[in-house]
């Protein structure tokens, strides 16, 4: 089914808000102490403009920020205040997750993950209640309070799961209420909120909770992944994918939306699959998928947090292959995955769009206003897994801006055969550990190359043809001149 795209400079325009930059995820605050983890999250602000950076772990053990001795409480910021004033340094921000409990507050012994973030409620709630008023006052006397009002205090991650919150509901909503309570007490400018879920559960019955107890509640916090309750549970990723419908993560957005009832929205983490070893997320498919649902949820959301922008990870165990199917934007040795490399893509969008329809089975296309006499068009042909595609060719009828012509069409893609890392390495039999030069070799692979593209003009309207690979993200940008 041939594509025939007309869309008109001069016309009116939509705002793009670019959500996913707000926010991106990491793993395990002690990571954040790394000099290659610090090096590529500024990479990611620098290239990709992220504002926030997320991760679990703040209040563990191994980050020291409480712990007792002879029965007494000993607290030490040290750590934390190494990281924020690395995040503030490079023009980040936090979103603080308050989370897990310190060993010496926990009223249990059940634990997540390799590093054993305990998962249990406090023991005491007047403990963990000055810890937090500790922690949100040293900041504000650290940083000031005109810098830690724009943050955001989560409280706790997922506590709707078992594997991360023996509690029950009621539990956490008096958990949330006594920091919530806390942390405005500090200073009411300060924004807090929750229930930072897995897939956009408990939000009404947190409102409710909330309005009922009279609980300040700045935001909404959820997560969601297409796998979570668009496949068969059990099943693998692929199954999952294949069932899952191309706006599901839109529908659930807006439905999340709703239930928000006015207040600011974020989505704390999301990806293509919750999966942490999947092919997918390294591959060209994976970056188009992961560039359909940014921009199906770009006019709904506030935040969209990506999980992770680096495969400096530990969950389960710290990796070292270099393309294992890891959540990261960028893989162990700082080269940029296709996802990368396709949200690049979205960011040169700039501001805003020229509003096309869309009715294609597999390609979508977005139309870039004038930007300093060039305009960009994104295209997407893409399908979930199990579900036909072939390459398409699209016809892309442009009315000009007024008193202007085409000096130059230039296209870049992400696909099979571009700005393909993974399929480098494993030409090279997948080796483990690479060498200087191999990971140089990845780096030029990893980058999307312009090529000029042809183009012919009727009058005032330009027309480009483009044949798009299957599962491929595709950069078209229109350089204009004076007529």
């Amino acid at each position: 089914m041939a594509l025939d795209l007309r869309f008109n400079l001069n016309g009116s325009a939509t705002a793009l808000r670019h959500p996913w930059r707000q926010c991106v995820g990491s793993g395990h605050a002690t990571l954040a102490l790394r000099a290659d983890w610090q090096a590529q999250l500024k990479l990611a602000h620098d290239e990709l403009g992220f504002e926030f950076v997320r991760f679990h772990g703040l209040l563990d053990d191994d980050m020291g920020t409480l712990v007792i001795q002879d029965d007494k409480p000993l607290y030490s910021f040290f750590n934390a205040d190494q990281i924020f004033d690395y995040l503030v340094s490079i023009g980040m921000r936090p979103i603080v997750e308050l989370s897990f409990m310190p060993l010496g507050l926990a009223s249990g012994d059940d634990t997540v993950f390799h590093y054993k973030g305990n998962i249990t409620p406090p023991k005491d709630m007047a403990q963990w209640t000055e810890l937090t008023r500790r922690l949100a006052a040293h900041w504000v006397e650290r940083y000031g309070i005109e810098e830690v009002a724009q943050w955001y205090f989560e409280v706790w991650n997922e506590p709707n799961l078992p594997a991360f919150w023996t509690g029950t509901q009621e539990q956490y909503f008096a958990l949330y209420a006594a920091t919530a309570a806390t942390i405005k007490g500090v200073d009411a400018r300060l924004r807090v909120g929750g229930p930072a879920t897995a897939a956009n559960k408990w939000i009404p019955e947190f409102q409710q909770y909330c309005q009922e107890h009279d609980v300040p509640v700045d935001f909404i916090s959820t997560h969601l992944y297409p796998t979570d309750a668009f496949g068969e549970i059990g099943a693998d990723t692929t199954t999952q994918l294949a069932h899952a419908p191309l706006d599901g993560m839109r529908t659930h957005a807006i439905e999340a939306r709703d239930q928000a009832a006015g207040k600011t929205l974020l989505y704390t983490e999301w990806n293509i699959t919750s999966n942490p070893r999947d092919p997918l997320h390294d591959s060209a498919a994976g970056a188009a998928l992961a560039t359909r649902i940014v921009m199906s949820v770009d006019d709904v959301v506030d935040a969209y947090s990506y999980w992770t922008f680096s495969d400096i990870f530990e969950e389960n165990y710290f990796p070292s292959v270099p393309f294992h199917g890891g959540f990261g934007l960028i893989n162990l040795h700082g080269i940029r995955k296709p996802t990368f490399q396709a949200f690049a893509m979205v960011a040169k969008m700039g501001q805003a769009h020229v509003p096309l329809e869309q009715n294609h089975p597999t390609v979508m296309a977005w139309a870039g206003v004038v930007q300093a006499d060039t305009s960009h068009v994104l295209a997407i042909n893409q399908a979930m897994p199990r579900h036909a595609i072939g390459a398409e060719t699209i016809t892309l009828r442009v009315d000009a801006p007024a008193g202007m012509r085409a000096g130059a069409v230039h296209i870049a893609r992400i696909d099979e055969t571009h700005a393909n890392p993974a399929a480098l390495w494993k030409s090279w039999d997948a080796p483990d550990y690479l060498s200087a030069e191999q990971v140089a070799a990845l780096h030029v692979a990893s980058a999307p190359v312009e090529e000029p593209l042809p183009f012919t003009t009727d009058g005032d309207l330009l027309v480009i043809n483009a044949t798009l690979a299957p599962q491929s993200v595709n950069l078209l940008r229109i350089d204009w001149i004076a007529a």
